[in-house]
């Protein structure tokens, strides 16, 4: 008996392209950068790839179809999605799509401890960030542009929309915060944070649960 193999983006995406047609390694990277599903996904490395059919294949979501020989290339193994893995990505669709999950990505972090940065150093750095997601949208529509033209479905490219709104929602609040900062309605001080730090919570629970 198999063991239940574990959801993730690049498990799922592969998946849900040999649903199209059995792919080997090589033709998957290259229809997830077509689709700019590497927006998504990390197949900059084909090791992450790799051991992630492996363990699609190891957990009989997906089967070898073939082998292809070529003079032009080395030995190219073809896969295609099984039944269970069928299933399998339908399940975890379904999952994905419905039940908002709990992450914790690294800019809420970041800006949970910003305070340890100087009202300055913060704009600053600030500024960047902003810089740095205008850039990433402009490239993001070029791509997106260049994939509709060559034929690529809306459907295909359905999550570029997503993280271009998520982008532009980050850059509308970027540019206030930025402008905040800059006016000096928003400011602190290393003297005002002490003093927050050290007044500790305004109530405490006893060790019965009541409230001392």
């Amino acid at each position: 008996m198999t063991a239940p193999v574990k959801s993730s983006p690049l498990a799922l995406t592969v998946l849900a392209l040999l649903h199209y047609r059995p792919l080997h390694p090589y033709g998957l990277q290259q229809l997830i950068k077509q689709w700019g599903k590497e927006q998504v996904v990390n197949v900059g490395q084909r090791a992450g790839l790799y051991r992630t059919i492996e363990r699609l294949l190891v957990g009989g979501l997906i089967a070898v179809r073939q082998t292809e020989r070529d003079q032009q290339y080395p030995e190219r193994t073809v896969y295609e999605v099984t039944d269970a893995g069928r299933a399998a990505v339908r399940e975890w669709l379904e999952q994905m799509l419905s039940v908002p999950k709990a992450e914790f990505p690294v800019f809420p972090a970041a800006l949970s401890n910003m305070m340890l940065f100087t009202p300055d150093e913060a704009l600053r750095t600030l500024e960047q960030r902003a810089e740095r997601i205008a850039a990433q949208r402009a490239a993001m529509e070029e791509v997106r542009s260049g994939a509709a033209e060559a034929g690529v479905p809306r459907v295909a490219l359905i999550e570029d929309e997503y993280t271009l709104a998520v982008l532009a929602a980050e850059q509308r609040w970027l540019d206030g915060v930025i402008s905040d900062l800059r006016d000096g309605s928003l400011t602190w001080s290393l003297e005002l944070l002490a003093a927050a730090a050290s007044q500790g919570p305004a109530e405490s629970a006893s060790s019965d649960g009541s409230v001392g």
